[in-house]
């Protein structure tokens, strides 16, 4: 039998007919081994499916055990927040650029996913954040983010002003574009470009980076993933300050409100063919060298 019964198809929006001839095969593949097939809205847009057969992602992550997702990291943090509080499981295939979550290449569907529900896989669980906006009056509902909030400066070309808290304690004060808080899966994103450290994702951290900071004695700080983190926005510019999550979910900051950051209570379910290996991943995505080969020089 196996491993799973019943799989949800959530696609890429964009880039149509690559996306729906990946689809398709994927369809096709599952059915002839007797697998449930469930879809979202944009799935079955692309494949033409029966009005009504479309589920919401929250109802598809209810009904199914696992989640497979066509396109590329952005696709799958979207997906993840959603199936999160579900703890079903996501596969990705990699229509994107970099890919550094959705690890399945095209030409492999088939293969990989046979040996999948044959239950040759590696399971990953991912640690998420949890960002509210509070205010004198409460404190608003919470954004999940799997990589990544960032607190940034928007309409404005001068810098902001930021306090950090830990855990109630002062830290530290900047002047700096913003401010990234991110997952050890966000490491390898925008908190990368940041010039923040490469973290392993089984680490339990949060990572702190600054974004073109003015005073450059202001580096990157990693702290324990069960810290709760607190951001204050000081100086003129209050007006001009948001809140983005993973780079998709935007939060206006009122003048005088906080954000504060913690650990989500949910992980991100991940699965990869069975031999799963992050260390390769980088040195592919990233260019580095491999092993270097010895040669004797010729007589």
């Amino acid at each position: 039998m196996p491993a799973f019964q019943t799989l949800g198809l959530i696609a890429k929006q964009g880039d149509p007919e690559r996306v729906r001839g990946t689809l398709v095969r994927l369809r096709e593949h599952l059915r002839a081994r007797a697998i449930e097939v469930r879809l979202e809205a944009e799935s079955a847009h692309l494949l033409d499916a029966p009005i009504g057969e479309a589920l919401a992602l929250d109802r598809l992550g209810a009904v199914c055990d696992l989640i497979v997702v066509v396109g590329g990291d952005g696709t799958l943090l979207h997906a993840a927040r959603v199936m999160a509080p579900h703890d079903v499981p996501l596969l990705g295939i990699n229509l994107g650029r970099l890919g550094f979550l959705v690890d399945v290449s095209p030409e492999h569907i088939e293969s990989a996913l046979d040996r999948i529900l044959a239950g040759e896989f590696d399971s990953d669980r991912r640690s998420m954040l949890d960002a509210r906006i509070v205010t004198e009056q409460d404190a608003g509902d919470p954004e999940a983010a799997l990589n990544d909030v960032t607190i940034h400066k928007w309409g404005t070309a001068r810098m902001i002003e930021l306090e950090i808290w830990i855990d109630g304690v002062f830290v530290s004060a900047q002047r700096s574009d913003g401010l990234i808080v991110s997952t050890p899966t966000g490491s390898t994103a925008y908190a990368l470009s940041g010039g923040g450290p490469l973290v392993d994702p089984a680490l339990d951290a949060i990572l702190l980076v600054p974004i073109c900071p003015h005073d450059l004695s202001n580096r990157p700080l990693v702290v324990p993933g069960g810290r709760s983190i607190e951001v204050r926005v000081r100086g003129s510019e209050q007006g001009h300050v948001q809140v983005t999550c993973d780079g998709q979910t935007d939060l206006r900051l009122p003048p005088g409100a906080r954000v504060r950051i913690a650990r989500h209570p949910h992980a991100a379910h991940l699965i990869h063919p069975k031999g799963h290996d992050h260390y390769q991943i980088l040195r592919a995505k990233l260019h580095w060298g491999g092993h270097h080969i010895t040669r004797t020089p010729p007589c």
